[in-house]
């Protein structure tokens, strides 16, 4: 056991999923692995009375590719997803796909936001709960930037009208996912310094 690879493990500029020996194929199976669990995670998904817009898993899971892949690999994944969406496969919330509807702008949004706490990450951003927290608020308020004045347009919603259908009933379930990912981040680096 070397003493180095704690301080390795734990240095930042480094992702989790750069704890997996680099190669192409690693790469690969992140950026398809990343989409499929995004597609996993959106069909865990509850209508919203009065929105278009379901509660579902992808927001988290898009929050959580993006965090342990990097910002490169969490844009890619997050890219993946939504073309591969847009072009027919059924993995958006409720298996529906299609550029369309009216909650594409969340998609949209996903993408921007698993890059940007991607890049959060790599600085450090995943290593504590505090910094995970400020980390996963940014990423939803980025989601939320784009994908309510989308609704708005694809809808005819006025942006008020927009907010109360797609943004408010959301805050809470956010706030939750949010909760889950300052234990899950910061205990993976935990163990991943444990085991290096």
């Amino acid at each position: 056991m070397s003493i180095a690879a704690p301080a390795r493990s734990l240095r930042p500029g480094i992702v989790l999923a750069d704890l997996v020996p680099a190669s192409r194929a690693r790469d690969i199976a992140l950026v398809v692995g990343g989409a499929a669990l995004t597609g996993l995670a959106a069909q865990l998904s509850v209508p919203v009375p009065g929105s278009p817009v379901p509660v579902s898993g992808q927001t988290f899971a898009a929050l959580l590719v993006g965090t342990a892949l990097g910002a490169r690999r969490g844009f890619l994944a997050l890219a993946l997803y939504a073309v591969a969406g847009a072009a027919g496969v059924p993995w958006f919330a409720q298996a529906t796909s299609g550029y369309g509807m009216p909650s594409f702008g969340y998609i949209l949004g996903m993408l921007l936001a698993a890059t940007v706490v991607g890049a959060l990450a790599r600085r450090g951003a995943d290593r504590s709960v505090l910094r995970t927290a400020g980390a996963m608020a940014l990423g939803s308020v980025i989601i939320y930037t784009v994908g309510v004045p989308y609704l708005a347009l694809a809808t005819g919603m006025t942006f008020g009208q927009a907010v109360a259908a797609g943004l408010t009933p959301f805050l809470i379930g956010d706030a939750l996912k949010a909760a889950l990912a300052m234990g899950v981040l910061p205990a993976a680096w935990k163990l991943a310094g444990r085991k290096g």
